[in-house]
């Protein structure tokens, strides 16, 4: 292509959502509400599950680890999302829309981990009781919740480079509420064909991987629990698992549908929405999940709040 066809980007303008002109002040009254509905629900879990003697265990741990995880996925866009929709200006700088994308994706990949680790937690707890205190140890803990943040990173920056290191045409708007592959990848100029590739591959390789792992595990421990002798067993054995399955499949649905889909099958209104369910949805219901379905989590809020 020819240099004349190429422009040096110095920024992008993020459309959001502009298909919405007359509702960008509710919108904006409804974003703030969830974001700090995020920060307290979120920090409420990290403070009890540091502070509660009775939540001193390898689930709880992952749990205020995965909490704090939620409050910094969603930093990345909700609070610039907020700005554009004050402003109306969507306006954000190429070094900028370069950290968010790579911040983005490496918080999301700790997510994705992170919820694998949670149900080997509970697998180990449900089908090697005997031996849970001695495999999850504190220092094991650790090193799963280390591993889940940094694991991803040189991958995830390598990715970020390939996708910023491209010629963009004349265009710099992206139809999109934040920075991502999809919409960058729609204004560059030239084959992406290589580049769109690298993103299903690291998509199926830290999005599927530990989708599968939490697959197999769910397995194992479904039929242990169906092994149990009594009724009582078998729903408390359940009611431990629930709260996890049903923030895996929020995040994991929302995400594998914008990521792993065939691109003749993306509309830039779609993927706004399921963009986000995976950023904001599942984080606002995380604390509501794990309260709502768990006795010694709503004891130990009750014990929080009457201090």
């Amino acid at each position: 292509m020819e240099r004349s066809n190429v422009t040096f980007v110095v920024e992008f303008i993020l459309l959001g959502l502009s298909e919405l002109p007359n509702f960008r002040r509710l919108l904006f009254a409804i974003f703030l509400v969830i974001y700090i509905s995020i920060l307290i629900g979120n920090g409420l879990l990290i403070v009890i599950t540091k502070t509660n003697p009775a939540l001193q265990t390898p689930m709880y741990f992952f749990l205020g680890n995965f909490s704090f995880l939620e409050i910094c996925y969603t930093s990345v866009t909700l609070p610039r999302m907020l700005r554009d929709l004050w402003n109306q200006k969507g306006n954000i700088s190429f070094l900028s829309c370069a950290l968010q994308t790579c911040f983005l994706y490496i918080l999301g990949v700790a997510e994705c981990l992170l919820l694998a680790v949670m149900a080997y937690d509970r697998y180990v707890a449900i089908c090697k009781p005997l031996y849970y205190s001695l495999i999850m140890n504190h220092k094991v803990c650790v090193q799963l919740v280390i591993a889940s943040w940094i694991t991803g990173i040189p991958v995830l920056i390598g990715l970020t480079y390939e996708i910023f290191s491209l010629n963009f045409c004349s265009s710099n708007k992206l139809n999109h509420i934040f920075c991502d592959a999809p919409p960058l990848l729609e204004v560059a100029c030239g084959e992406t064909y290589q580049k769109e590739l690298s993103v299903h591959v690291a998509a199926l390789l830290f999005v599927m991987i530990p989708f599968l792992l939490i697959i197999m595990s769910y397995v194992k421990i479904i039929t242990t629990i169906l092994r149990l002798p009594s009724n009582s067993g078998k729903l408390k054995a359940f009611s431990t698992c629930s709260s996890h399955l049903m923030v895996v499949g929020l995040f994991y649905v929302s995400g594998s549908i914008v990521y792993l889909r065939p691109k003749s099958s993306h509309s830039a209104m779609s993927d706004k929405v399921f963009s986000l369910f995976y950023t904001i949805v599942t984080p606002v219901f995380n604390p509501m999940i794990y309260s709502l379905r768990n006795r010694d989590v709503i004891l130990a809020l009750r014990k929080l709040f009457t201090k």
